[in-house]
């Protein structure tokens, strides 16, 4: 009798190992039975700090657990970028606002919007030596600005001067390639130069320039409403994927309450991604986004990603001061708000 009984308990065991194991099956079919999203994204300049909450996202699964398998490349310029994402050769991009409100106005321009604002306020400024009397944006009347070529802080520059009542008349702007731009500043050879205040800024004291030397004119200081870098998706993905699309920005929020929880391990995954990439550097250029451009007033008070529907449409009138629109756009054309989560899943943590 025993050994009967022997047996059904061995018997019943190894049913129950069978149906664990057809269970253990079904389980990992169901999970693979949704198949990732692969997206492609373009960033519209060489990788820099800046772009750390999205590699900090990839480093740490945000992405895979949204299903997505995110693939990173670079494009020279925005104009570049934004013909990738209209072609579909991208579904998402990091660039620009403004230049995405000029593409708009082209002819038969593929619908773009930005989905999500990284940069709330644009990182648009001059950069200028005080021991050449510059203190502020006035101070620039007689002076030597250098200006790389196809710099983007220009195109809005009239709308700031007119704004501040400058005569543009009376500054000399001297046009040079992007690469010589911080040397001719640190030897003297201009008073001050356009552009980017976490780029030139930064790059000016690493080369020696003194930090008390240096005063650091940002557009936003001066009136200029612009915002920034955005993500922009193809819009024939996102009528498709819309998903996927809301999982990445909520991947993308996620690294970026990383990168403000941890910005030298940020830093650290940036600087890895740079050949030749300078951590120390990196990290500086990094906590100078996160203040300037990121973690804005606005952004504490209405969550990362969004926009003022008003504020954009006073910052395309002033685009309009440099830019003949064919049609103006509305804010509602520029951008989307559909794939952001709710204020409370946006807020800075």
């Amino acid at each position: 009798m025993s050994e009967f009984k022997t047996i059904i308990s061995r018997c019943l065991l190894a049913l129950s190992i069978s149906l664990a194991t057809l269970t253990a099956r079904d389980v990992t079919a169901a999970e693979t039975a949704v198949p990732s999203v692969a997206i492609h994204f373009t960033f519209d300049r060489p990788i820099d700090a800046s772009m750390a909450p999205f590699f900090l996202a990839a480093k740490d699964g945000k992405f895979g657990a949204e299903r997505l398998n995110v693939s990173f490349n670079t494009a020279p310029g925005s104009p570049e970028t934004l013909a990738r994402v209209a072609k579909g050769d991208s579904e998402l991009a990091l660039v620009d606002i403004n230049e995405l409100i000029r593409f708009r106005d082209k002819d038969e321009a593929a619908p773009l919007k930005a989905v999500f604002v990284l940069f709330n306020r644009a990182p648009y400024a001059i950069v200028a030596r005080r021991s050449r009397g510059i203190h502020l944006l006035p101070d620039l009347d007689g002076k030597t600005v250098g200006v790389a070529d196809s710099d983007l802080s220009m195109r809005l520059w009239p709308a700031l001067a007119q704004q501040n009542g400058i005569n543009v008349s009376r500054i000399k702007f001297h046009k040079m390639s992007a690469a010589v731009r911080e040397p001719i500043l640190s030897a003297g050879q201009v008073d001050a130069v356009a552009g980017f205040s976490y780029l030139s800024a930064v790059n000016l004291r690493d080369r020696g320039v003194p930090g008390d030397d240096l005063v650091v004119l940002r557009y936003a200081d001066y009136g200029c409403e612009a915002y920034g870098f955005a993500v922009v998706a193809n819009p024939a993905f996102a009528a498709a994927k819309p998903d996927a699309l809301r999982g990445f920005v909520r991947a993308l929020i996620a690294g970026i309450n990383a990168t403000v929880k941890e910005p030298a391990r940020a830093a650290d995954e940036a600087a890895s991604r740079i050949d030749d990439g300078d951590r120390d550097l990196e990290l500086e250029r990094l906590r100078t986004v996160l203040v300037d451009n990121i973690l804005t007033d606005e952004v504490k008070r209405n969550g990362l990603g969004g926009i003022d529907p008003a504020r954009l449409d006073r910052s395309i009138d002033q685009i309009a001061q440099d830019f003949k629109f064919r049609k103006r756009p509305a804010a509602g054309d520029i951008f989307d708000d559909r794939f952001l989560p709710p204020v409370a899943g946006r807020l800075i943590n």
